[in-house]
């Protein structure tokens, strides 16, 4: 799950290339995450269904920079299995690793199947001043919040 206030409607968050893997990689909290899309647009608006772990979501999110509207509800089993087919040809898999980092929890994800090979990292942030004022470990490489070719829903379609 991530790191903010559920209660809150807004996504903080900025998204980074990485570097170089931390070490002991595999010694962090890591949860197996399936996604898809039921609808996007070019207007940044995305409704998403996830699998991490146990947890099933489904999660609306509006806005293409680095703070976004976000709501998100848990599903029950059954209901993630009958939304699922919908998802056909916009899906994706990935390990998230949870990683502490000073005041914050950086998530590094490793993409699986046609993504294999790609590792971003998110971090996000209570607001927008702490969003700014971050700076990241020297292991993450190039700021890449907001760029398209690394937003989840297109590297979902197959």
């Amino acid at each position: 799950m991530k790191s903010i206030d559920r209660n809150s409607d807004v996504e903080i968050e900025r998204k980074f290339l990485v570097r170089k893997m931390p070490d002991d990689l595999a010694s962090y909290r890591h949860t197996e995450i399936t996604q898809g899309y039921l609808a996007s647009d070019k207007g940044g608006v995305q409704v998403r269904l996830r699998r991490a772990g146990d947890v099933s979501s489904l999660t609306y999110k509006r806005g293409d920079k680095s703070a976004r509207e976000e709501r998100e509800i848990i599903l029950t089993t059954d209901q993630f299995d009958a939304l699922w087919p919908a998802t056909c040809g916009r899906r994706l898999s990935k390990t998230r690793y949870d990683i502490p980092w000073r005041n914050v929890t950086i998530e590094v994800d490793v993409y699986g199947g046609r993504n294999a090979g790609l590792v971003v990292a998110e971090v996000e942030f209570a607001d927008e001043g702490h969003c700014r004022q971050f700076v990241p470990p020297d292991w993450l490489g190039g700021d890449v919040t907001g760029k398209a070719q690394y937003s989840n829903v297109l590297l979902a379609r197959e």
